[in-house]
């Protein structure tokens, strides 16, 4: 344990939705969701007006609907996601060369690397800078935590949020964490919360108290005594500046079994190109080859296939997804899919046999090429273009005489679009035919940039939970939204 509060954990506060608010100055002060809109979507991230009505990340996107049916539920925009995670972990980077990126709003840094005195006032006063940085060059706000060890900061900016700073000094560590559930140290899922139950151990202070063999005992050697160690607040993991993934996987979730055994296949090969770019984006190759198949009863089976070596060949992750499918029985119906590589290595081994196959498919591609372009030359070749745009909510949106603006909702042929800028006052609502040739997808607008519209502020709905009184009545957030 560090003498003094050197490791510094930041949150950016409800990051993507956040994001969404200062970008749309209609929705700001009002309940967002963003995740997936489909009848099977997920919660992503719920804005803080929205998490008043129990909307939680990773909730069935229906039942965030049900609770709070009246919020803004909108597609996420990766591409601003990233655009704003780089400016922040670049403010990150200019405190120290020790900065451990946990996803794209959060990260470690170890400001005693950076040269800052170990010292609980000059840590606060970077802190406080920080956080005002990230507004000025965000528009978004961010809370902190500070402490001797990267839980304890971690503990520390779940306290502050939202848009706080929580310092723990050193020798308050067994204070603070002893009436805290179990569950709030690292490691401690469902499974291990239950098995702890049942010993009759509920918060921290219990947990230490029930001694180290006892744990050991429950939960096994190595997850026994550390969970021992860090409910005596010791953790000594250092800040790792780089983190090696140990795999690179997408998926998809369908809003409707498939149930086709052609189309399932199909959908493993789209995943298996999507992963070989992904794998190739990081630079890696990969030796095994993972699927994944959640079936319409939600029971989720996984497969997996080692090769000779690591390989970024497209067709040899290809063929072996396939090969795993058939070990699979999808004909009641598959609701999600996913394709993954694991066992990472910077350098690939090439495969006579894989390259074979891939040359054979390479031809087969091209025969196939030919006859779909000799077929194309007696049909139009605006067919393509005939096909009817999919208009997701709060995709960006350019109009020829409107402008700039974001997709509210379509369906029925129509779509309605909200014309406003991050800087501008809430803007007009129109809608148009889905093929409206004056109407095209656009690109992020800078969330600063600007200046801010008269009264549209974008401070947090509520205040961090060290000085927030108990929330009373909610009632006038929802009369509010309702009168719209």
């Amino acid at each position: 344990m560090r003498p003094a509060p050197t490791i510094l954990h930041l949150d950016m506060d409800a990051f993507f939705a956040a994001a969404e608010q200062a970008a749309k100055p209609s929705l700001r002060g009002k309940p967002v969701v963003v995740g997936g809109v489909g009848v099977r979507g997920v919660v992503s991230t719920a804005s803080y007006e929205a998490r008043v009505f129990g909307v939680r990340s990773a909730m069935p996107t229906a039942q965030a609907r049900r609770l709070c049916p009246n919020a803004a539920y909108l597609s996420p925009r990766f591409t601003l996601y990233r655009q704003v995670s780089d400016v922040v972990m670049e403010l990150l980077h200019a405190l120290s060369p020790l900065v451990e990126p946990l996803s794209l709003d959060e990260a470690f840094v170890d400001l005693e690397a950076g040269g800052v005195p170990a010292e609980t006032a000059a840590v606060r006063a970077v802190g406080e800078r920080l956080r005002r940085d990230i507004r000025s060059a965000t528009g978004l706000t961010g809370s902190v935590g500070l402490a001797g060890a990267k839980m304890l900061a971690k503990i520390a900016s779940e306290a502050a949020k939202p848009n706080g700073l929580v310092v723990i000094e050193p020798g308050t560590e067994r204070e603070l964490l002893g009436p805290m559930t179990v569950r709030t140290l690292p490691g401690v899922g469902p499974a291990t919360a239950e098995t702890l139950r049942r010993a009759g151990i509920h918060t921290v202070a219990e947990t230490a108290e029930a001694g180290e063999a006892e744990l050991v005992r429950l939960l096994g050697k190595a997850h026994g005594a550390g969970l021992y160690a860090m409910a005596l607040g010791q953790d000594d993991r250092p800040v790792v500046a780089e983190r090696d993934a140990k795999s690179i996987s997408v998926e998809d979730t369908f809003e409707v079994d498939l149930t086709d055994r052609t189309r399932v296949r199909n959908e493993v090969l789209r995943l298996a190109d999507r992963c070989v770019q992904r794998l190739r984006a990081a630079g890696r190759s990969g030796r095994t080859v993972v699927i994944k198949v959640r079936n319409y009863d939600f029971s989720t089976l996984t497969r997996s296939e080692t090769l000779r070596g690591p390989t970024d060949d497209p067709g040899v992750i290809r063929e072996a997804a396939v090969r795993l499918l058939e070990t699979v029985d999808t004909t009641g119906g598959v609701r999600l899919l996913g394709v993954g590589v694991s066992g990472l290595a910077d350098f690939t081994q090439e495969d006579l046999f894989a390259q074979l196959a891939t040359e054979r498919e390479a031809a087969e591609a091209a025969t196939a090429a030919a006859v779909e372009q000799a077929a194309g030359e007696r049909e139009p070749r605006e067919a393509e273009e005939e096909r009817p745009r999919r208009w997701y909510p709060g995709l960006d949106v350019v109009h020829d005489e409107f402008g700039a603006g974001w997709v509210q909702g379509s369906g029925v042929g129509r779509v309605t679009v909200r014309f406003e800028t991050p800087w501008s006052a809430p803007g007009r609502v129109r809608t148009f035919a889905v093929e409206d040739p004056a109407l095209r997808p656009g690109e992020p607008l800078p969330l600063v940039g600007g200046a801010p519209a008269d009264g549209q502020s974008s401070e947090p709905a509520i205040l961090p939970k060290f000085l927030s009184p108990e929330l009373g009545d909610t009632g006038s957030v929802g009369e509010e939204i309702s009168s719209r």
